[in-house]
C-alpha cells in the first residue's frame, strides 16, 4: 500500500543476458502472463513482449462499492496503460484514513469483502460480524467482473493479498478476533504476518487459496503475496516463513488448475538474507517500492534492486511509488516522470505510480492534473515500445564516462543494434522521492557503442516529441554525445541503420 509518504511450471533453459551463463527459469503456461522465454527481465502477455506501466488508484477498486472501476479502467486504456493493482480484502483502510475519499478506505457499510456476514451483530464498522466459514459470492462476482473489464482493455491486474498491518487498523479487519464469529485472529498487529497464530494462518491460507481458485481462468493476473510486511516492527525472520507458506498455498492450489500464474513478492529486510526471497524459484517477479529506499533494513526501492538483483534474471517491478501528489515537492509531475523513466529505461519490467487523484467519488480523476500525469508514463511506454526491447538488457558498460554533476543516468542496449538512455537532473529526498532541479542543461555523455551506422533521436519525455535527430557512422568504442538543451530530463534512442 501507499506508505506514509513514501506452480507446476514449464522449465525453460535461457541464456542469461547479463552473464552469458545458462540459467533455469520458470514461466507460466501459455495463456497467463508469464516471464518472456527470450528475455526473463520482461513479460510475455498474449503473445507479445510486455512492460507493465501505469499510474493507478490506491488498490481499493474492488473492495470499495462506491468506486466506479469501469470509468477508471477506461482512463488507463485511453492512454494505452496496461497495469493496475488491487488489495482483495485482508487489508483495507477506514473512511478518511490518510486522505479524504481514499479509494482503499470505503465509507462504513460500503465494503465488498470476501467473507460472508453472520447473523451476529457487532462488526466495529457496522453490521454483523463475519463468518469465516462462508464466502461472500457477491464479492467474488465483483472481483471477477473487475478482472474481466481490465482484460477487455488489455490491462494486467496484480492482486496483492496482504499488507503489513497498521497498529490502528488491525482491530477493523474481518480476520481480527472481535469481528468474526470464529474468534480467529487474537494476536497483536505485529504477529499478523507471522506463523505465531495458527488459527489465523489457517484463515489466511484459506483466503489465498479461494482467491487463487476464483481467478485461475484469467490470463491477466499476477499474484503478489504481501506489501511492506515489516513496516511496523515485524522482523524479517518472523515474516519470511509466513510469506513462503503463502507461496506454497498458491503453488499447491494451482497444481491441478489450468493456469499457473506468476507469483510476486517485495524484497525487504536484508538483501541476500532474511526478507529477500528473490532467489526463490517459485517467486518469479521481484518487486520494490519507492525509487531508492524507504527505510534502511526495511524495504528496498526499484533502483537498488536493479543494481543488485538483476542477475536473478527475473522481471523487476517498482510497483508502488510515493503517494502522488502528497509526498512530492516542487514540480510534482516532473518528479513522478523522472522516477518512472529512470527505472524503466534502466531495465525495469513494471512501474506503478501510486496516484491519489483517483478517489472514491471521482474514479476518473476528472478536473485534476491527471491527464498530464498519465501522459508522462504514456510517453515512456511509447518510447520503450519503439525498440525491440525484448532483445535489450541493462548495460553497465554503455555509459562509460563521468556522470554530470547532479544527474542520474541509466541505459539498456542490444550492443551493435539498439541503445536507450535517459538522464535527469534531480536531488534525492530521503530515498523515496526525487525533487527535480529545473535549469538549462547541455551535457556531454561518453557512450560505448559497437561499430556501425546508426540513427539517433533525442526525445523530450514530457511531450514525447523528438527534439533532435541525426545519423552517425561509428568505428566502435567510446563516442561523446552532446545533448540538446533541456530543462529537466531527456532521452536518447539509437538504432542501427540498414545498409
Amino acid at each position: 500500500m501507499r506508505k506514509r509518504f513514501f506452480v507446476v511450471t514449464t522449465v525453460i533453459v535461457t541464456v542469461s543476458l547479463l552473464t552469458g551463463c545458462l540459467a533455469t527459469h520458470k514461466t507460466s503456461r501459455p495463456g497467463a502472463i508469464s516471464v518472456h522465454p527470450d528475455n526473463p527481465h520482461y513479460f510475455l502477455f498474449r503473445g507479445q513482449p510486455t512492460i507493465l506501466i501505469t499510474s493507478a488508484e490506491h488498490y481499493g477498486a474492488v473492495v470499495n462499492l462506491d468506486f466506479d472501476y469501469v470509468g477508471y479502467l477506461d482512463v488507463l486504456a485511453e492512454k494505452g496503460l496496461n497495469y493496475t493493482r488491487i488489495y482483495p480484502g485482508a487489508y483495507f483502510e477506514t473512511d478518511g484514513y490518510f486522505i479524504k475519499d481514499n479509494v482503499l478506505g470505503p465509507l462504513n457499510g460500503r465494503h465488498s469483502l470476501p467473507w460472508a456476514r453472520s447473523s451476529v451483530p457487532g462488526y466495529c464498522l457496522g453490521g454483523n460480524k463475519f463468518d469465516l466459514d462462508n464466502w461472500n459470492d457477491t464479492y467474488f462476482d465483483r472481483l471477477k467482473d473487475f478482472i474481466i473489464k481490465a482484460s477487455e482493455r488489455g490491462i494486467v491486474v496484480e492482486i496483492c493479498f496482504f499488507n503489513g498491518m497498521y497498529p490502528d487498523l488491525w482491530s477493523k479487519m474481518p480476520l481480527y478476533h472481535a469481528n468474526n464469529i470464529q474468534g480467529a485472529g487474537a494476536c497483536n498487529y505485529k504477529d499478523v504476518q507471522t506463523l505465531k497464530d495458527p488459527a489465523l494462518v489457517v484463515r489466511q491460507q484459506e483466503y489465498v487459496r479461494k482467491i487463487t481458485q476464483e481467478v485461475n481462468k484469467f490470463d491477466n493476473v499476477i499474484l503478489e503475496i504481501c506489501d511492506e510486511p515489516g513496516i511496523h516492527g515485524t522482523t524479517a525472520h518472523e515474516y519470511t516463513p509466513w510469506i513462503r507458506s503463502m507461496v506454497d498455498v498458491i503453488v499447491d492450489t494451482e497444481r491441478q488448475l489450468p493456469h499457473k500464474h506468476l507469483i510476486a513478492q517485495q524484497v525487504c529486510g536484508t538483501l541476500g538474507g532474511a526478507g529477500d526471497i528473490s532467489g526463490d524459484a517459485e517467486v518469479q517477479v521481484i518487486t520494490g517500492q519507492y525509487i531508492w529506499m524507504a527505510k534502511a533494513g526495511e524495504q528496498f526501492g526499484g533502483m537498488p534492486l536493479l543494481d543488485t538483483l538483476y542477475g536473478h534474471n527475473k522481471p523487476i517491478e517498482l510497483n508502488e511509488t510515493n503517494y502522488y501528489p502528497l509526498g512530492y515537492k516542487g514540480d510534482k509531475i516532473g518528479a513522478s516522470r523522472v522516477e518512472a523513466w529512470e527505472f524503466i529505461v534502466g531495465g525495469g519490467a513494471g512501474f506503478n505510480q501510486l496516484n491519489s487523484l483517483y478517489s472514491t467519488f471521482n474514479s476518473t480523476a476528472g478536473g485534476t492534473e491527471n491527464d498530464a500525469l498519465l501522459n508522462a508514463v504514456k510517453n515512456l511506454k511509447d518510447f520503450m515500445y519503439s525498440f525491440d526491447f525484448i532483445k535489450m538488457s541493462r548495460d553497465k558498460s554503455f555509459i562509460c564516462g563521468a556522470i554530470p554533476a547532479g544527474a542520474f543516468v541509466r541505459g539498456i542496449s542490444q550492443p551493435g543494434n539498439q541503445y536507450a538512455l535517459y538522464i535527469h537532473h534531480s536531488t534525492l529526498s530521503k530515498g523515496v522521492e526525487y525533487i527535480v532541479q529545473s535549469g538549462s542543461y547541455q551535457d556531454n555523455l561518453a557512450l560505448n557503442i559497437a561499430a556501425g551506422n546508426y540513427g539517433f533521436d533525442w526525445v523530450d519525455p514530457a511531450t514525447g516529441k523528438i527534439v533532435c535527430t541525426g545519423t552517425f557512422l561509428h568505428g566502435g568504442g567510446n563516442r561523446t554525445f552532446t545533448t540538446p538543451r533541456y530543462s529537466v530530463d531527456i532521452a536518447l534512442r539509437i538504432k542501427k541503420l540498414s545498409l
